[in-house]
């Protein structure tokens, strides 16, 4: 069998499994997710054991530090995989929920949320990506088709094992959470061409994932993701929150798509800002790349490129720009921003409103980190991406994300 031929077979079952998820009640999708839970706790020595193999492998193969982070499980974070399902088995869930109103013709009519059907994930190495992806689509009623990359793949078929050993157990189909064993590019490209079977594609990871898939899927996406985030230190800014929210929204986790890339410094508070900021730095090993005001401020500064303006480092590594006013605070960021997240610090009213109303960006802060932007923080107890675009959802994408509308219409003999 081909590896379209086996992509097709796993999204030909999906579709079916599909079916009569979509018919279960909240009770037992809500049942199924803390069975999961259940045996991922029990199964902590075999998931942590699966999970060296794929870090011995990265390692050796010269995977970044600050990915390997993002590969990483242990008793701990499996702890939060759990709390996480726990937490979205507790929410409302989104399904049947609508309303209705009488036309003047007799018709009742009804808008409801109902499932998308098979949602597909490509995504890089995120383990973690793996349970909340499966927990969103059962909960809303969809079959899941998971293509995770080569770094997590002995984590991932241990994570899928567990949770369809979960859904049998449950009475559920276990087709509803497939994964794609093979990791060449070839099942990638398969997966994204299964339209018919596949009803919408979420890719996770880099901007080079991203952009393949925005490319050459011929399936539905949701663009999701790539986060050249920017954090505006404005003239009236307290120093402190500045450095503070600073410091967190760039070193806390450089790898994920909510740390920030670039800092932009009003040039009234630069010679304030940017040494205080550099020396907190220097504790972390990160590297400025600043602009030619940033370098004669801060001795050890690389000078930035226009393209480092436009990088997703994911590393510690972060760009720096002396503005002359939140004006230009915004164009630079309406240039550069991939759309993802961006913060303003200031005491200025005027100018948080005005930050808020004018960055074209899923989210917008004032006086807090971008860090934030994440389904759990959000209170959608997990998210299944980060959507960068407009339609058909914008920002992290909890449960409500993964449903569309259906009409019910009503009526007693009605012609027109």
């Amino acid at each position: 069998m081909t590896i379209n031929e086996e992509v097709r077979l796993l999204c030909t079952n999906a579709k079916e499994a599909s079916l009569k998820l979509a018919l279960a009640t909240t009770e037992k999708k809500n049942s199924v997710l803390l069975c999961i839970a259940e045996k991922l706790k029990e199964s902590k020595d075999e998931l942590i054991a699966a999970n060296e193999r794929d870090i011995a492998a990265a390692d050796a193969n010269g995977v970044p530090k600050t990915m390997l982070d993002r590969l990483k499980i242990n008793s701990e974070r499996i702890d939060a995989i759990c709390a996480s399902l726990s937490d979205v088995a507790s929410l409302e869930d989104p399904v049947g929920k609508g309303e209705s109103w009488t036309r003047p013709s007799g018709l009742d009519i009804s808008r409801v949320r109902v499932p998308i059907g098979v949602v597909a994930i490509i995504y890089e190495a995120r383990p973690n990506v793996t349970v909340d992806s499966a927990a969103l689509c059962l909960k809303t009623g969809n079959a899941v088709v998971l293509r995770g990359g080569k770094e997590a793949i002995h984590t991932n078929t241990a994570i899928v094992g567990i949770i369809k050993n979960a859904l049998d157990e449950c009475g559920l189909d276990p087709h509803c959470v497939e994964l794609v064993a093979s990791t060449d590019r070839e099942s990638s490209v398969a997966l994204m061409t299964m339209r018919g079977l596949v009803d919408v594609l979420i890719p996770r990871g880099g901007k080079g994932l991203i952009k393949s898939v925005v490319e050459n899927a011929t399936v539905p996406v949701i663009e999701t993701g790539a986060g050249n985030c920017h954090l505006y230190v404005d003239e009236s800014a307290d120093m402190d929150m500045a450095l503070k929210i600073a410091i967190n929204a760039k070193c806390s986790r450089p790898s994920v798509c909510n740390a920030i890339e670039t800092i932009l410094v009003h040039a009234s508070v630069a010679a304030k800002f940017l040494p205080a900021f550099a020396l907190e730095a220097k504790k972390y090993d990160l590297q400025i790349r600043g602009c030619a005001k940033t370098c004669v401020l801060v001795s050890d500064a690389v000078e930035a490129t226009e393209e480092d303006f436009a990088t997703e480092y994911n590393d510690f590594i972060v760009a720096v720009r002396v503005v002359d006013s939140i004006s230009d605070a915004i164009s630079h960021i309406n240039k550069y921003s991939t759309a993802h997240s961006e913060a303003i610090v200031t005491k200025d009213p005027a100018n948080a409103e005005r930050f808020l109303n004018e960055v074209n960006s899923a989210a917008v802060y004032v006086n807090a980190s971008t860090r934030f932007t994440d389904g759990g923080e959000f209170g959608f107890g997990a998210e299944i991406g980060i959507s960068t675009q407009k339609l058909h959802v914008r920002g992290p994408m909890g449960l409500a994300a993964l449903t569309t509308e259906k009409y019910l219409i009503k009526g007693n003999g009605s012609i027109r």
